[in-house]
């Protein structure tokens, strides 16, 4: 939002309004005073459109106040808290157009009722604040939840990826190359693709590219990458200039967040990517194959990593996109974790829940993830295992404590230098996946008990607990006052 200008129509528009609520006026009663039309004082009021200097002194004499009161910034007691909101720029961080909200239907709510839906926003950053969540963290939020809208899979995008297949003849049934993709990226947008940069620079060592726009444009790659992750990358990149998105970031791994714009363009480029590389007809077909197995056969999922040339997490993160819209499997979620072998701590770095924020999910309290989660127990394999380099598979049904979900998990591992990683996504076993997944009951599959950290758990003799149940014994604590406060008072009726 370009603050400045849009404050002053949205205050200038609210003053308006409330004080012709006050006068008990109607729009037509104020169009009649003025000579201005219905329509365009309901923009005024709406804060999408601002009269020249001639037509506010009209306004303002028919209103009853001064030019002056009306141009100014300053509202009374009842709007100061939505004066506030707006100066404070809290509003235009807010993606309200993804989400099919305009400002104005927004603004309609705080002039019905300012103080009650300030303090209520004003909660909200205060809540915010003291769990140390950044704008950056918002920006992710609303990212899921935009993703959750549209069930993770984008018609649009899809087709572009097919388009963008066409127009440069890519093999439909074959897997775009590094350097097929990297000739294209040359040869169309101008962009050489080089690793050299990066062993003179030690602080980009944490990046995975990074993109240098200007004459001669050229995409900077990390050289300990993968092959595939590579060849993602170029993917990617392909992807910020085919779909022509402009306000983006020019690293990845992420360094500073600038804009929820930013953080959209980075999804969208990256899951045009996700399309180009992994075929959905194919990918599809090849899913419902592996499904259709009477018993549980991990190798099958290395041989769809082998087929498409990918990695565990593009992988897993294009069945997020497939799984709702080809199997009808709606309720999932996907984590990444990290682990650093010295520590015993456990980062969730990505997560993407559809249909509702399943269990589990990333605790910003410095709580201790159940360490019965397949995504955590793998990580003990993966160190074992360090040395081979392959890729590790896990599954588990995980049944939730005090709780009727179940999930299937499948996970991913891939040894890493200096922090191994697994990637997971779990499936709420329900009679949908039961008629979809025919090698869900195979005994051979793991089934375990598990809660969300190990402070809220009940499972007192549980020999993964990494810390006490204390958030779970407080609101046990607090049950029995109120349950003997209770008692009590039916004593004294």
């Amino acid at each position: 939002m370009k603050l400045q200008e849009d404050v002053i129509r949205m205050i200038f528009g609210l003053k308006v309004k409330q004080l012709r609520s006050d006068k008990g006026m109607s729009l037509t009663d104020l169009a009649t005073a003025t000579g201005i039309s219905v329509s365009y004082l309901n923009e005024i009021e709406k804060g999408k459109k601002h009269p020249k200097p001639s037509k506010t002194a009209v306004i303002a004499d028919a209103l009853g106040v001064s030019y002056d009161y009306l141009v100014s910034l300053k509202l009374n007691k009842r709007l100061q808290p939505v004066g506030e909101l707006l100066q404070s720029n809290i509003l235009s961080e807010l993606p309200l157009e993804h989400f099919g909200l305009d400002m104005s239907r927004v603004l309609d709510l705080f002039a019905t009722a300012p103080t009650k839906l300030s303090a209520f926003v004003n909660t909200l950053l205060e809540i915010a604040r003291a769990f140390d969540l950044r704008v950056e963290q918002f920006y992710f939020s609303a990212l899921r939840s935009y993703q959750e809208l549209h069930d993770n899979y984008f018609d649009e995008i899809e087709l572009e990826a097919e388009r963008f297949s066409e127009q440069f003849q890519l093999d439909a049934e074959g897997i775009p190359s590094f350097d097929n993709l990297a000739a294209i990226l040359l040869e169309q947008f101008n962009i050489k693709t080089q690793t050299e940069t990066f062993s003179t620079c030690p602080e980009l060592v944490n990046l995975r590219s990074v993109f240098i726009p200007g004459q001669d444009s050229q995409l900077l790659l990390n050289p300990a990458l993968t092959l595939q992750q590579k060849t993602f990358a170029l993917a990617r990149e392909l992807g910020f200039q085919y779909l022509q998105l402009t306000e983006r970031p020019y690293t990845s791994t992420w360094v500073k967040v600038g804009s929820f714009e930013e953080v959209l363009n980075n999804f969208k480029a990256s899951y045009f990517a996700g399309a180009l590389l992994l075929n959905q007809d194919r990918l599809v077909e090849d899913v419902q194959q592996f499904f259709s197995q009477p018993r549980w056969r991990p190798e099958l999922l290395l041989q769809l990593m082998d087929k498409y040339q990918t990695s565990p997490e593009t992988l897993l993160q294009r069945l997020t996109s497939l799984l709702p819209r080809f199997f009808g499997i709606k309720q999932l979620f996907f984590l990444r974790f990290h682990h650093t072998p010295e520590t015993d701590s456990f980062f969730l770095t990505k997560e993407l829940h559809l249909s509702g924020l399943h269990n589990p999910h990333a605790s910003f309290l410095n709580e201790h993830y159940c360490r019965r989660w397949i995504s955590l127990t793998l990580f003990d394999k993966v160190e074992r295992e360090a040395h081979s380099g392959e890729t590790l598979v896990g599954i588990q049904r995980s049944s939730y404590i005090n709780s009727e979900n179940e999930y299937l998990v499948l996970a991913l591992a891939q040894p890493a230098e200096n922090r191994h990683g697994t990637i997971s996504i779990g499936l709420l076993i329900n009679e949908n996946l039961r008629n979809k997944v025919n090698f869900l009951n195979d005994p051979a599959i793991l089934t375990r008990e598990v809660n969300e950290t190990c402070e809220r758990c009940p499972a007192i003799n549980c020999l993964e607990r990494a810390a006490p149940p204390v958030i779970l014994e407080k609101q046990l604590w607090q049950e029995q006052v109120m349950e003997a406060i209770e008692t009590i008072k039916r004593r004294t009726e």
